[in-house]
């Protein structure tokens, strides 16, 4: 393992203050040898800046003007950079000294391997897996994103199952390692997003390309989870369900995409509906309002598709071709290995 390849830890702020003063000495901390801490701030309108420049002075900070979500704002914060690796950190993220190494270890064996993530614990239930990436990011055959150790709201508990480095389908943007050369032929994270599956898109966007997006156990993190928006917040079911209908047009075959839209499009509807039995009625607003939002530009998500660089042969491992909506909600299955899945 070579500890000469350098490393930009690059945190993305907004308003959250919180965070920063309780998860900053830890990433300060870390034991790799060759690394930077960049925190990238999103307009701000609170006093993170003021506590970062009076507190940890040696922390190098971007300023942006305004909020330009997770998207937009690490692809202006790491405009210009220049190390082997970046890491997309979460501010709300608590890392061990020995987090780096791992990753890039594993990262350094295989020219292929474009990104990675290591295992994300839940802090505040540290024997849990922790929704935003768990043991790594999977994908059904209608682009339902999962995680070993995480089918839709139930994680599991970490009892070592998850414990063999492996290729992943997508990586957690909570804790996100990618070779910033693949960053820069890629595009990065795709602004038009905002917040929400932009890393899904990237990471799907890079095995299109044939590259490798993997598992890194040897690294664990532990991840608070809903520290800007709430898993229930209706904005952020907007986003989610818009995103990923504009990943399906982005990033699948022409093949695939003619049939599974109308699918995608239906079980969309019952997740609304859902909703609605609920008297989660603000979801189903927001279900509504993504697909006006997908279907109204619809001719420049096309337009998109055209920029996508593919392969003959994809790389799809981390592609499930069954349907974790048919099993979790008809068949009731609650774990990854009950999909009695290998890939």
């Amino acid at each position: 393992m070579t500890q000469t390849a350098s490393v930009l830890v690059a945190i993305l702020n907004f308003n959250t203050k919180g965070f920063l003063e309780k998860f900053i000495p830890a990433v300060k901390a870390s034991t790799y040898s060759n690394y930077e801490i960049l925190l990238i701030d999103n307009g701000s309108s609170d006093d993170s800046l003021s506590f970062m420049r009076s507190h940890h002075a040696d922390v190098r900070i971007k300023a942006l003007q305004k909020n330009l979500g997770f998207a937009g704002g690490y692809v202006a914060g790491l405009q210009d950079e220049t190390a082997d690796y970046f890491v997309l950190l979460n501010t709300d993220v608590e890392v061990p000294p020995h987090w780096i190494e791992p990753v890039v270890s594993a990262m350094e064996l295989d020219e292929n391997i474009a990104a990675a993530q290591p295992k994300i614990l839940s802090y505040n239930e540290a024997h849990l897996f922790e929704y935003a990436g768990a043991a790594g990011g999977l994908m059904d055959i209608f682009a339902y994103p999962f995680c070993q150790g995480r089918l839709f709201n139930h994680c599991e508990k970490d009892n070592g199952q998850y414990n063999q480095q492996r290729e992943i389908f997508w990586a957690s943007g909570a804790a996100l390692f990618i070779k910033s050369k693949y960053w820069l032929k890629s595009g990065g994270l795709d602004v038009d997003f905002f917040a929400h599956m932009e890393e899904i898109d990237l990471c799907w966007r890079l095995k299109n390309m044939g590259y490798k997006v993997i598992y890194v156990p040897d690294s664990r993190v532990y991840h608070v989870g809903g520290g800007t928006l709430a898993r229930e917040n209706p904005r952020k079911t907007e986003l989610n369900f818009r995103n990923a209908l504009i990943c399906m047009v982005k990033n699948m075959s022409w093949q695939e995409l003619i049939w599974k839209t109308p699918i995608k499009l239906v079980l969309d509807g019952l997740g609304g509906f859902l909703f609605l039995l609920k008297g989660q009625w603000r979801s189903t607003l927001a279900i509504i309002k993504a697909h006006f939002a997908f279907h109204g530009r619809l001719w420049y998500w096309l337009k998109k598709r055209k920029q996508v660089e593919r392969i003959k042969h994809p790389n799809n491992a981390g592609r499930y071709r069954g349907s974790v909506v048919y099993a979790y909600f008809i068949k009731k299955r609650t774990l990854v290995s009950d999909l009695k899945w290998k890939y």
